[in-house]
């Protein structure tokens, strides 16, 4: 008997696709807007990656700047300082990744348990409003509260711990610490959200016959709450990998002061400093093509890894 092939993409299939893309057709027209911003602001810029291939000179420009080839990535790695700052920059976003995943999920489980309405919304509103408020501000308050005349280190001292002021800021083996909380502070309560409303999707059954079986709140978190926040956090994991590399400079620059610039400066400091304090621009675009690598990369491998680990995966 002569067997037969069907094919993995037929016509009916792909006819129903555009079906569905007709039939969906809003949806598709409220997107475009946001594609183009898309487009616009991070594809249209990528023109710009050529200077990474160049010895590039403002009074040149782009198109007369002469070529090099990857003589910028050359300099790049055999700078000592960016090693230094590359250490910097994967250290303090390890921190910030752990410390956030962790407490966002210990709070959001926390606020579930809690059954007073009025007191749940208050501690939400006090952990969400850091969120909204500039790091400008929240720099300022930090430094004030950790200055040798501010709060802390009166309070130290009247507790016993120190006989005199110290400049806190000034030690750069607790800059690392230092920036991790602030940035805890100001982002847990939002970081919270996405799995306050996965825990309301809850089945309650599941707590129902969970309190049949005599189950306490610790086992029903164990048991109920933490396997249903899984996927959303391996996801939101995933998502936030590919920044490990990116995390930004606001918190760094503000807080920062030449005694620990060798532990406060990141990646996006030291492209500052090459592009708009040395005039190295070719030498900044260079290493911004390395940090889009490599977010790529680890990326597709935390991918990989949950879809084999978990069978999640984001694509």
């Amino acid at each position: 008997m002569q067997s037969t092939t069907i094919p993995a993409f037929s016509p009916r299939k792909k006819k129903s696709i555009w079906r569905k893309l007709a039939s969906q057709y809003q949806l598709l027209l409220m997107s475009v807007p946001f594609v183009i911003l898309l487009i616009v602001f991070a594809y249209v810029p990528l023109w710009g990656w050529i200077m990474a291939f160049q010895r590039y000179s403002p009074g040149k420009g782009i198109f007369n700047s002469p070529w090099v080839g990857f003589d910028n990535f050359t300099t790049l790695f055999h700078d000592e300082r960016f090693f230094l700052v590359l250490r910097n920059t994967l250290a303090m976003s390890m921190m910030s990744l752990v410390s956030g995943f962790v407490c966002a999920i210990i709070l959001a489980l926390l606020l579930n348990e809690v059954r007073h309405s009025l007191f749940k919304r208050a501690i939400q509103t006090v952990t969400y409003i850091p969120h909204f408020v500039s790091m400008v501000v929240i720099a300022n308050i930090v430094l004030t509260f950790l200055s040798p005349d501010g709060l802390v280190n009166d309070l130290l001292i009247k507790l016993g711990i120190l006989k005199e002021s110290i400049f806190i800021m000034g030690k750069g083996e607790w800059f690392w610490f230092i920036n991790t909380m602030v940035g805890l502070w100001k982002e847990l309560g939002w970081s919270t959200i996405i799995y306050l409303a996965v825990l309301a999707g809850v089945n309650p059954d599941l707590y129902e016959a969970a309190d049949v079986d005599g189950a306490g709140r610790f086992q029903k978190m164990w048991n109920i709450s933490i396997p249903s926040l899984l996927p959303t956090a391996i996801v939101l994991l995933i998502l936030s990998m590919g920044n490990i590399i990116n995390i930004g400079y606001e918190s760094q620059f503000l807080l920062s002061n030449p005694l620990v610039q060798d532990y406060s400066e990141v990646l996006d400091l030291y492209a500052l400093n090459l592009s708009f304090g040395s005039g190295q621009y070719s030498v900044g675009v260079a290493l911004g093509i390395f940090k889009s690598i490599i977010s790529l990369a680890i990326v597709i491998s935390v991918n990989f890894l949950a879809k084999k680990t978990s069978g999640i995966r984001l694509f």
